[in-house]
């Protein structure tokens, strides 16, 4: 079993992550009210770590924890200078960052009762999520028999740990059959988003991906992608596709924090025309160039550590 040797930042303390003791009955564990960001830091140019986007992902961690009915007990912004802390104390300028809060030990009840919400920051290294040859050759996706649930059944603008319950079956569904990423629909059959990822598609030089009123996680990843597609000047148009759209399309892509901009080339083993495409590395060169420090952007998105 591999450890995570690594210091973290727990209820405004740093200690080495294996001393951090959670109770087995810890509301969150049984119930899946727990929430969480996935942020990364990169090395600069120039030398020094620098936090891509880190105060929209505590605002969204701060919405999440919101949505569920109850508050992190700390400001914007000293979660903030949590992440900061966590990183120098691990002395890391590239790392993975885990912010997670939860529902400790109290009513047992689904709903809880007096239970203190704690909360946590951890790094660690990690390459790339879906790997280095799919990032530079594309990666094999297959539609999952799962479906992305409707605002009626999720809370689909928070990230809370019960809720990717989905995500890890149709993960493990497309793992057995030995491809690298899985993608749902939504109730009325058009595509969604990945397990873990907004998806994007190109065709005859426009770029799309679905709405902001589908039933997806608003990515911090997409909307930074949607901002330098627009500064590119590319055609960019948002709308509802099926998985013949897929199918039929130039090239695909998928971004998230992990993932960051990660071609696909082969869909339900149907190879795709490009993989990837122009306009697939375009973006990806331009992103991966930005989250270290390079760009205009980089100035109001990248905090240094």
């Amino acid at each position: 079993m591999e450890k995570i040797e690594t210091l973290a930042w727990i209820d405004g303390e740093i200690v080495p992550v294996q001393e951090i003791r959670v109770s087995p009955l810890a509301h969150s564990l049984h119930y899946g009210t727990g929430a969480f960001e996935g942020i990364r830091c990169y090395a600069q140019e120039g030398g020094g770590g620098g936090v891509f986007r880190l105060r929209e992902h505590v605002r969204r961690l701060r919405s999440s924890t919101a949505i569920l009915g109850y508050e992190v007990p700390w400001s914007e912004d000293e979660l903030v200078d949590a992440v900061l802390a966590t990183l120098r104390a691990n002395d890391m300028d590239s790392a993975y960052i885990r912010p997670l809060v939860w529902l400790g030990e109290g009513g047992m009840g689904v709903a809880g009762g007096d239970n203190p919400v704690r909360t946590m920051v951890a790094v660690w290294h990690w390459g790339a999520y879906l790997g280095e040859d799919g990032m530079r050759n594309g990666i094999r996706v297959q539609i999952t028999s799962y479906e992305r649930a409707t605002g009626n059944a999720l809370a689909q603008r928070a990230k809370i740990s019960g809720q990717y319950i989905t995500s890890f079956m149709a993960k493990h569904q497309v793992k057995r059959l030995g491809l690298d990423e899985g993608l749902l629909l939504d109730r009325d059959g058009y595509l969604a988003e990945a397990t873990g990822e907004n998806l994007f598609i190109a065709k005859d030089g426009v770029l799309l991906t679905a709405p902001d009123e589908s039933p997806i996680l608003h990515g911090i990843t997409r909307d930074s992608i949607l901002t330098l597609a627009r500064d590119m000047g590319l055609d960019v148009e948002f709308g509802r596709f099926a998985r013949t759209d897929l199918y039929d399309a130039d090239e695909a892509f998928l971004t998230g924090t992990a993932a960051e901009v990660t071609p696909i080339r082969e869909v339900d083993g149907r190879t795709l025309r490009e993989s990837p495409g122009p306009m697939t590395r375009a973006l990806q060169e331009t992103y991966l160039a930005l989250v270290r420090g390079r760009g205009e952007r980089a100035k109001e998105w990248v905090t240094r550590v």
